[in-house]
């Protein structure tokens, strides 16, 4: 149990990426008082607690409507989230962990930027949505595996947090290019992780 906290600890940190979050929120809160920023962190963040919370708790359930298989979903999952370390190594914006551009723009200009785009797709995006369902559905008959990743989700999700109230702190000692370079180390890692997935998939598939 205590492998399975610190194994899905780890890739879900590594997928939210909060000290990568900080830069984001920076530039897409720009101009706002400081209490506009923390507002919209604490709601943007409750907001994305309800949407992880949904898929741990629904999210066997729901492969088992779409008659998806678990070595299916593992596959598939160790894609998405090899795409999102890709993503993370060469520090681009492809819209699987981030905003695009256009959608930057758009935030820029809204006056509530707590749902779109903090807490979907900066939070939960689709890479921190498929963890999440990944691990909920791959411990589904075991009643700790579900418990372990609902502990796991509010563990990261205030270091998210953290990270969001501290932002300007952050870019003030880190600067860009210190947040890119924890930013490239974190999907080298991912990629591992996600390639382990497709593997486990696949060996799941073929025995």
């Amino acid at each position: 149990m205590l492998s399975l906290f610190f194994d899905t600890l780890i890739i879900l940190f590594v997928v939210v990426d909060p000290i990568g979050l900080a830069p984001i929120f920076a530039a897409i809160t720009h101009g706002g008082t400081r209490e506009y920023r923390r507002r919209m962190a604490l709601r943007g963040t409750f907001i994305a607690a309800v949407i992880l919370f949904a898929f741990v708790l629904g999210g066997a359930s729901l492969l088992r409507v779409l008659g998806i298989g678990m070595p299916a979903f593992q596959i598939a999952g160790g894609l998405l989230l090899f795409l999102v370390a890709l993503d993370m190594v060469f520090v681009r914006q492809s819209g699987i962990r981030s905003t695009t551009e256009r959608e930057q723009r758009e935030a820029e200009l809204k006056a509530d930027v707590s749902v779109f785009p903090l807490a979907f797709p900066l939070i939960a995006g689709p890479g921190a949505l498929t963890t999440v369902l990944l691990m909920a559905g791959k411990h589904a008959q075991q009643t700790a595996g579900t418990v372990v990743v609902l502990l796991v989700v509010p563990v990261v999700l205030l270091s998210a947090l953290i990270a969001l109230l501290q932002a300007e702190h952050i870019m003030r000692v880190m600067g860009e290019t210190g947040a890119n370079v924890i930013t490239r180390l974190l999907g080298v890692v991912l990629a591992a992780l996600a390639v382990q997935y497709a593997l486990d998939g696949l060996r799941a598939a073929f025995n």
